[in-house]
């Protein structure tokens, strides 16, 4: 295994070998505040246990975090009400696209996994009735673990995402159908796009990201979930937390994981460190191409793997 201060030669070799390596990726063109961005922007970040923080190319760039946030309301919310959440949301692969609503109708409203759009909307909505402001609360969280206080929501993305939504609010007044969504939908949609347009840097990232790797201990000392909590949020980011390329994923990275179609992806080595990387060109999975083979090659020259 490599030393810590072996990091940032890592990080240098792979931001290196990731530009000379062709096919990037498409951005998200569904999103329109996305589809500008350059696929060939690359950054990574690495952070400690003790806050800190290794990088390279780009780890400054704030970006949408898109799916990315559904990793801290799902540790949030079940901060609040631990094991109740699980009766409204499952907890296995889904197999289908992020967006999918084929299961939810023979499942009775209640979605596969909370990464899934389904999975996150029913979290929000919960988290919302928890707190009354399930994005506030978001962005709060970010913010300190961060240590970021200008970390922000980008009104533009969120904009965009609630003018071509109308999936999302097909998923929310489906579920509603069944029971499974509290609020009214319209609020649910307006705090769930409003969490998924929260920019922040690879460096923000993995540093919010650190609760994960202590398992459950957030940057202050105070402990956000038990270890079991932890380790919990941590299976199902390794079983669910790529879409339907989950398998692919563990195959290749070999951590738990998380990836968001505004290009980044953050992973976590327990007890050890967490990861950033970004770059905005996607595969057919929505999982960012220079991203995932960063993460790669860094489980492969460092050994730092859960398998």
């Amino acid at each position: 295994m490599s030393s810590a201060p072996a990091f940032q030669p890592v990080l240098q070799r792979i931001a290196q070998e990731i530009a000379q390596s062709p096919g990037r990726g498409r951005p998200a063109d569904y999103i329109p505040a996305l589809a500008a961005c350059d696929p060939n922007r690359f950054g990574m970040a690495v952070a400690e246990l003790d806050g800190t923080v290794y990088g390279v190319g780009d780890w400054r760039q704030p970006f949408s975090t898109q799916s990315i946030s559904k990793v801290f309301t799902l540790a949030l919310d079940l901060a609040h009400e631990a094991d109740a959440l699980w009766e409204h949301v499952g907890r296995e692969p889904s197999g289908n696209p992020f967006n999918s609503l084929v299961q939810l109708e023979y499942e009775n409203g209640i979605p596969r996994n909370p990464f899934i759009n389904a999975g996150a909307l029913v979290v929000t909505d919960r988290l919302h009735t928890q707190t009354g402001d399930a994005s506030g609360t978001l962005l709060d969280f970010l913010r300190a673990e961060s240590g970021n206080a200008e970390l922000a929501v980008n009104q533009d993305v969120a904009g965009s995402e609630a003018a071509h939504g109308d999936r999302n609010a097909a998923l929310g007044h489906f579920m509603a159908a069944y029971g499974n969504i509290g609020n009214p939908v319209p609020v649910l949609l307006d705090e769930y796009f409003r969490q998924c347009s929260v920019e922040a840097s690879c460096a923000d990232l993995a540093l919010a990201t650190g609760f994960l790797a202590r398992h459950g201990v957030r940057a202050d000392g105070t402990r956000l979930l038990t270890q079991r909590q932890a380790k919990q949020v941590n299976a199902v980011m390794l079983t669910c937390g790529t879409y339907d390329a989950a398998g692919e994923f563990a195959y290749r990275v070999g951590l738990p994981g998380k990836s968001g179609v505004g290009g980044g992806v953050i992973a976590v080595v327990p007890g050890r460190c967490t990861l950033c990387a970004w770059s905005p060109g996607l595969d057919e999975h929505g999982n960012s191409v220079a991203g995932v083979t960063a993460l790669d090659r860094f489980t492969t020259l460092t050994g730092l793997s859960v398998f």
